[in-house]
């Protein structure tokens, strides 16, 4: 594969515009509005490049290092050709937003290498985001093993927040200065940073993840991050746990690709403030759009259904029974919910009972869900099979859960399942999941994935932290399943309202709440549980919202707002302005902590507008949420 030489004329494609250029001497390239830029390391060598943002330095002579079969791929190479492009759309997402804005600057470098093989750097520039990938020319009748050891050299003063793989994606983040992270420690993507001197917000993943291995990182001395693909990665404990000493033996392996290799694009996300992150599309953006056969209105395809889901696995609620699940179904449709998520219990009932749920359920707007272990479905017949007869019997999605690998083999499987439940409109929650990589762009019908220490975590003492540091670290890569709100000791030292406030923080299409719904019913501030959506129309991170230490969310679905506060574990008070507000007043129902109480929470309604600002006194690990509604 080899990029097309350009003739002096425009060529438009897709609303981009394909531009030409001679001259191989480039090695500055800048995003549609100039403030992000990419250089590529001066002269005939190894391929580096660095990243600025607004002048200040994001990422700095990084050598990107690819291997195929052993052999050198990127060192001493050339520039043959440039070509350059750009392009400009919008599309609907489901999300912190519900439009997505995708405009970048393409530019496509044809290099070769000192053994005369020539291969492609493709660039994407965005005004939030920088990224790249490489593409090796190859038959498709041979098989090569790829590797990567690219290293991202984070500036020096850098605050970083990362976690290792040992429970692959459901650790707990530390933070640490770059300088100060121990060499060989595992850094699992998405790693987020702060730039020195204010300059910044940054975070390094991946996206368009197929036909490959997934990526991590290992700390190398000067601050340096080298990129390393699962089978140089640690097993993590669940994986041992699960799975057998051949499997892990296997997966250990380098793993083979056919043909033309691609990899996926190597992303950094970039921001001048916390707002900038969490509104940043570009894993999705980098992701190819739905295909029109399988989800022909995109996310609005008819059997494409975001919502909140009830769930029977962490705070009681009776035996596994066909009676004790069409209780759970009445409390959810009684709450608003549209989902009803089935643990592992669901195998000992018979295929009528289950019809028998499916048709309760369908009757009060309540789909049912099925949980299945992906060891059973690893072959191809029998996933079907089990795909077919979920379809037959009526049900609305299936919760797959212990991946915990990211071997190309497990990649693979991922992309099979998509591509497999499309077909038969069956839809996906993926537990004990690597990192989204922008798979639900491409598959809608992924309303969400684990790949989070979440709700399930029951020795994780200080949750406040937790909670105010992942809406700025993993969220960063997509939607989440953390299975949000408790109201009993799983909490730890977090109150009644921060509970609450992480419903609305913690979004993701499928919105499973971890309480049992009759103690959410019980609460006295169902009505504002009742209100919060599973998607959003627009999202607005205010000050003073720093990682670690307290998140501060404004969110907007249709007409109404919400204002959503986790605090972390110092109380104090802190004024929020309303300036978000449309120009109007809005009848305001307040949840609030309660001062003597963290099992409790004060409610309060106001007439509130955008000239009003709150103050809002927090508890240690507590919290506050807010309904505006004209």
């Amino acid at each position: 594969m080899k990029f097309l030489k350009c003739n002096l004329f425009l060529i438009s494609l897709f609303f981009g515009l394909f531009s030409c250029s001679y001259d191989r001497h480039d090695r500055k390239f800048s995003s549609p509005d100039k403030n992000i830029v990419l250089e590529l390391g001066e002269g005939t060598g190894p391929l580096s490049f660095s990243v600025f943002y607004k002048d200040r330095t994001v990422l700095k002579d990084s050598p990107i290092i690819m291997t195929s079969d052993g052999k050198p791929v990127t060192d001493q190479v050339e520039i043959v050709d440039i070509v350059k492009r750009s392009y400009k759309e919008s599309y609907a997402r489901l999300g912190s937003h519900s439009e997505a804005n995708n405009h970048y600057n393409e530019v496509l470098i044809n290099l070769r290498n000192d053994e005369h093989a020539e291969f492609n750097l493709e660039l994407r520039l965005f005004d939030n985001a920088a990224a790249f990938r490489l593409i090796l020319p190859g038959d498709e009748a041979v098989e090569r093993v790829p590797d990567e050891m690219t290293l991202f050299r984070v500036p020096e003063g850098s605050t970083v927040w990362y976690h290792d793989l040992h429970m692959h994606y459901e650790s707990v983040h530390e933070k640490a200065l770059v300088s100060e992270i121990p060499e060989g420690d595992w850094m699992a993507p998405p790693v987020t940073y702060k730039l020195p001197d204010d300059a910044g917000y940054a975070a390094i993943t991946e996206a368009d993840l197929k036909n490959y291995s997934g990526m991590a990182f290992q700390m190398e001395a000067g601050g340096q991050m080298k990129m390393r693909l699962a089978h140089h990665q640690p097993t993590s404990y669940p994986y041992e746990l699960r799975y057998s000493e051949e499997d892990v033996e296997r997966l250990a392996q380098p793993a083979k690709v056919r043909g033309t290799i691609i990899t996926p694009w190597r992303v950094i996300l970039i921001g001048e403030d916390l707002n900038a992150m969490v509104n940043n599309d570009a894993v999705h953006h980098l992701s190819p759009a739905p295909d029109s056969d399988l989800f022909p209105e995109g996310i609005n395809t008819s059997w494409i259904k975001p919502g909140r889901a009830v769930w029977k696995y962490l705070d009681g609620g009776g035996d596994g029974s066909l009676e004790t699940m069409k209780k759970f179904t009445d409390q959810a449709a009684e709450l608003g919910f549209e989902h009803n998520i089935l643990e592992g219990f669901w195998r000992n009932w018979s295929d009528d009972e289950l019809r028998e749920l499916v048709a309760y359920g369908n009757e009060r707007g309540v789909g049912i869900w099925l949980w299945k272990h992906s060891k059973t479905i690893q072959d191809e017949q029998e996933r079907l099979a089990f795909f077919k007869h979920c379809s037959d019997l009526g049900i609305t999605g299936v919760k797959l859960d212990f991946f915990d690998h990211e071997a190309k083999e497990v990649i693979d499987l991922y992309q099979n399942i998509l591509r497999e439940t499309a077909e038969l409109k069956l839809l996906v929650n993926f537990h004990g999941a690597n990192k989204p990589a922008g798979e639900a762009r491409t598959w809608p019908n992924e309303l969400t994935r684990e790949a989070i220490r979440g709700m399930e975590a029951s020795k994780l003492e200080d949750r406040a932290t937790h909670n105010t540091t992942v809406p700025f670290t993993r969220f960063l890569a997509g939607h989440a399943e953390y299975t949000p709100l408790h109201f009993g000791e799983r909490r730890r030292n977090t109150t009644w309202a921060h509970q609450i406030a992480s419903g609305a923080i913690m979004n993701t299409p499928l919105l499973t709440y971890a309480a049992n719904p009759e103690a959410i019913l019980a609460n006295p501030a169902v009505e504002m549980i009742k209100s919060i959506p599973a998607i959003w129309d627009e999202t607005v991170v205010l000050p003073p919202s720093e990682i670690g230490e307290i998140a501060v969310f404004a969110r907007r679905s249709g007409d109404t707002w919400f204002l959503a506060i986790m605090n972390g574990t110092k109380a104090g008070r802190i004024e929020v302005p309303l300036s978000f507000l449309d120009n109007k007043t809005y009848q305001s129902l307040l949840v609030k902590d309660d001062p003597e109480n963290d099992a409790a929470v004060i409610l309060e309604e106001r007439e509130l507008g955008p000239q009003d600002i709150l103050k809002i006194d927090l508890n240690a690990g507590g919290g506050f949420v807010a309904k505006f509604s004209e």
